[in-house]
């Protein structure tokens, strides 16, 4: 889909997130000087061609007390549709990829605690007789899932998010009311947050608790997620390298501060799989990502690194949890 110019500044405000007000698009309207029906036309019309995936909350599970990992698996090749089949059905997995590599599936897994995962990858192992590594995040140099629609030189927007808290925050009644309807997609319409109404609660009483939860962290803003590879940014890699303890931060951080670099954190390490230092990479070719990487290495003096394009997308779906 070739966009107009209108399309690629919805694009960029809509990542930014919805101003919260009862009339959010007509706010947006104004920035761009346009009138609030035809950003709901236009926003429907990306919808409608997957240029935009959702419009939703992004939560901020860790400061819900809700612990996550990233699983690593050789799947032979005889066993991957059923064994990706199984993993997509959990229903706390939200991202599931299929990479060019040894280890080939790579999925995020959500739970209470960590002895829920555990025992959600010991099921799996038993199930079917695989191997599935735990590489639970160490430290978070960068959260910046934002691609710049309008620039043919730049990736990503601006870093706009802050790292997510991990201490736990404890909610009133209203609060985890009105999180958990959060967790389903926005309709497109004139006044988005109208469908929380209810029990009580007016417009007014709703926005003053979603502002709540913006400012204490639970969430992160409320936003359209893009397809990225609708705008153009198709060549995408997991970048991992084996860093040494005592240069780890220098390193995370300098890498954090790429402009193709979306996710990057210090996770635990597995047997046979030495690399704790990861990054999720994003270019409109791999000839702009090998560019990156081979500055970095050279910077930091990485000897020993691994590349894993995605070959596939399995799933990508936000996990939906009990708050109430």
């Amino acid at each position: 889909m070739r966009l107009t110019k209108l399309q690629k500044q919805l694009c960029n405000e809509l990542q930014k997130g919805l101003p919260i007000c009862p009339r959010p698009f007509a706010e947006i309207a104004k920035h761009l000087n346009c009138d609030e029906k035809k950003v709901l036309q236009q926003t429907r019309r990306l919808k409608n061609a997957g240029v935009i995936r959702q419009l939703r909350a992004l939560i901020n599970h860790r400061a819900l007390g809700i612990v996550s990992t990233l699983v690593a698996a050789h799947i032979p090749q005889e066993s991957l549709q059923e064994v990706a089949g199984a993993v997509n059905s959990l229903d706390n997995v939200s991202h599931n990829y299929l990479r060019e590599h040894y280890y080939n599936l790579w999925f995020t897994l959500q739970a209470q605690t960590a002895e829920q995962i555990d025992v959600a990858l010991s099921n799996l192992s038993g199930r079917f007789g695989i191997d599935f590594h735990s590489l639970p995040v160490k430290r978070i140099f960068k959260l910046a899932v934002c691609f710049d629609a309008e620039s043919r030189e730049r990736v990503l927007l601006q870093d706009i998010e802050r790292i997510p808290e991990r201490q736990r925050i404890e909610l009133t009644r209203n609060q985890k009311l009105t999180l958990s309807k959060l967790q389903d997609v926005l309709a497109i319409t004139s006044e988005p947050f109208a469908f929380l109404c209810g029990g009580g609660l007016g417009t007014d009483d709703l926005l003053t608790i979603i502002t709540e939860l913006i400012d204490r962290g639970v969430i992160r803003r409320i936003a359209a997620v893009l397809d990225h590879r609708k705008l153009g940014f198709v060549a995408n890699v997991m970048f991992t390298a084996e860093v040494p303890q005592d240069r780890i931060v220098q390193a995370g951080e300098s890498l954090a501060r790429s402009g193709i670099v979306s996710h990057c954190y210090e996770r635990k390490t597995f047997e046979n799989w030495p690399y704790n230092l990861f990054a999720m990479m994003h270019g409109r070719t791999m000839g702009r990502i090998q560019h990156v990487i081979s500055k970095f290495i050279e910077a930091e003096k990485i000897h020993s690194f691994q590349l894993l394009p995605t070959a596939a997308e399995l799933k990508k779906q936000p996990v939906k949890h009990k708050f109430c």
